[in-house]
């Protein structure tokens, strides 16, 4: 519970026993100003793991829900699932990138009156090899592109942020892969949400292998994910807007 806002927390995992345990830990250890705990319900989607990241992560307090079919979207989507009914879901990677006390200033802009907090990692300050030279410029990428095709500025799809349950609701996300993010954030644009920015530090990773930085197919797959889903959400709207005018072209006769 933050203010009166019950919290769920999402999180896709893959091969990541080593960092898991820490992420739900921390996360569950999170409590508000008045000591109570933040967490209401928490689930990880073990997304495919041929390690022991799913005994990490429920060791650890979270509820654990399979899904071998890969997919960063699909993971997102299979963990919503099995959620429990809460106000706002919390959404974060597994490889220990970011402080779990960050997670309150997203929470803290929710109740401020957001229905999207993103957390940008272009804003917070990052260790040295947190992040690789293509997923910066793939983020630079994609945000010019959204502000030159909806206008609205954009630093980050970073995957640690808090949405309104009504709002997440009324996105009815789709995709399956590395285009989850930047579907939420286009959608949310698009039904005029409000939304909020906020600056959060990123770590360079301990264990393991950037499922999307370390490795050429991640890079490759990630890039085409959020350039296709850029393209199919902006001409989905041409030709929702081009509908619309016909109808009512057809009503003025």
């Amino acid at each position: 519970m933050y203010g009166e806002m019950t919290v769920g927390v999402v999180v896709p995992a893959r091969d990541e026993e080593r960092n898991i345990g820490d992420v739900v830990a921390d996360l569950l250890a999170l409590r508000d100003d008045c000591g109570r705990r933040v967490v209401d319900d928490f689930v990880v989607c073990d997304n495919g793991s041929t390690d022991a990241t799913a005994t990490r992560a429920r060791e650890a307090g979270a509820r654990i829900v399979r899904q071998d079919t890969p997919g960063y979207g699909l993971a997102c989507l299979t963990a919503l699932a099995h959620l429990r009914a809460v106000d706002v879901v919390l959404f974060t990677d597994g490889d220990r990138s970011f402080e779990a006390v960050e997670g309150l200033r997203l929470l803290e802009a929710v109740a401020g009156g957001a229905d999207l907090a993103i957390g940008s990692r272009a804003l917070g300050r990052r260790e040295p090899g947190a992040l690789s030279a293509p997923q910066i410029a793939g983020n630079r990428v994609a945000g010019l592109l959204i502000r030159l095709l909806w206008g609205t500025a954009v630093t980050d799809l970073g995957p640690y942020r808090a949405i309104r349950a009504e709002a997440l609701r009324r996105l009815d996300m789709r995709d399956r892969t590395y285009g989850w993010t930047v579907e939420m954030q286009i959608k949310a644009i698009q039904q005029r949400l409000r939304i909020v920015e906020v600056p959060v530090d990123t770590l360079r990773r301990r264990f393991g292998r950037s499922k999307v930085g370390g490795t050429v197919r991640g890079v490759v797959g990630a890039s085409a994910g959020i350039l296709s889903m850029i393209a199919r959400l902006r001409w989905r709207q041409a030709r929702a807007a081009r509908s619309t005018r016909s109808q009512e072209a057809g009503n003025s006769r």
